[in-house]
């Protein structure tokens, strides 16, 4: 992009947060491009003064700013965004909404204009560079629209399109995933405590071990159980860790988790 487009915030809270983080990392982005609305008096104040982006507790204050609105509030305060966007809003602008649970086809129905709707999921990566974003356009969204949101998600991460019935099943997935990650490093952590690494030794072993993984991962293209395999040598040290995993039931926990998480996604929506 040339210059970046203007955002316009709603809701600051980790997701918010992590948004406004990684844009102004990018160094594409100063504070002056976006501005943020956020009802708690105590999150506005902290946000302003950690980014020195403008904050306002109405998100009418800000719609008028923006090239691009993304609607970062929990479920249950959508109706009031969508009803300020209704009432403030007089000309097309991309509508990217990040609200866990809640589809495309319930935006549209609560805004009396035909706007462009993005629906997407990101993560708390975000504020690192590191995201895994998936979005859905609406069929309305043309090309130019779709660009505005992919250069704005491409300073945060990796964006990729998917058909939106996949949406809530990425909520669960590239959206939850990060807090289970945080919970495998964490035990990988202990673990190397109850072994007798010093805390800080081992924290930094598993994160690091966990990213250099997931680069394999991504960097190859590599099936993980090809990859599993070249660090499981024959009669080895890991065999004998992955078959202690396998007897917990690690890998059936965790797919547990996801689908659980799913169906939780897809109770979201505001009645």
């Amino acid at each position: 992009m040339n210059k970046p487009w203007k955002v316009a915030l709603i809701g600051a809270g980790n997701a918010g947060e992590a948004i406004i983080s990684g844009l102004l990392k990018s160094n594409v982005y100063t504070s002056k491009d976006i501005q943020v609305a956020e009802i708690n008096d105590d999150r506005r104040k902290y946000i302003s003064q950690t980014y020195q982006v403008t904050c306002f507790k109405n998100s009418r204050d800000i719609l008028s700013f923006s090239d691009i609105v993304i609607i970062a509030v929990k479920p249950i305060n959508i109706m009031q965004v969508l009803q300020d966007i209704n009432s403030f809003v007089k000309t097309r602008k991309v509508v990217l909404s990040i609200v866990a649970g809640i589809p495309i086809a319930f935006i549209k129905k609560h805004l009396s204009q035909v706007f462009p709707i993005i629906r997407g999921m990101p993560n708390l990566a975000c504020s690192v560079g590191e995201a895994m974003i998936t979005i859905t356009p609406a069929e309305n969204v043309i090309e130019h629209e779709l660009k505005i949101a992919t250069d704005v998600l491409e300073l945060l991460g990796q964006v990729m399109i998917l058909e939106e019935k996949y949406l809530n099943l990425a909520t669960a997935l590239n959206g939850s995933g990060p807090a289970y990650i945080f919970l495998i490093i964490e035990a990988l952590a202990d673990a190397g405590v109850r072994v007798g690494l010093p805390k800080d030794i081992s924290i930094m072993l598993a994160a690091q071990t966990t990213l250099g993984a997931a680069k394999m991962v991504v960097d190859t293209g590599e099936h993980p159980a090809k990859l599993k395999d070249k660090v499981a040598t024959p009669g080895g040290t890991t065999v004998e860790g992955l078959l202690k995993l396998e007897d917990g039931k690690l890998r059936a926990v965790i797919i547990s988790a996801v689908t659980e998480a799913t169906q939780k996604a897809r109770a979201l929506i505001p009645t």
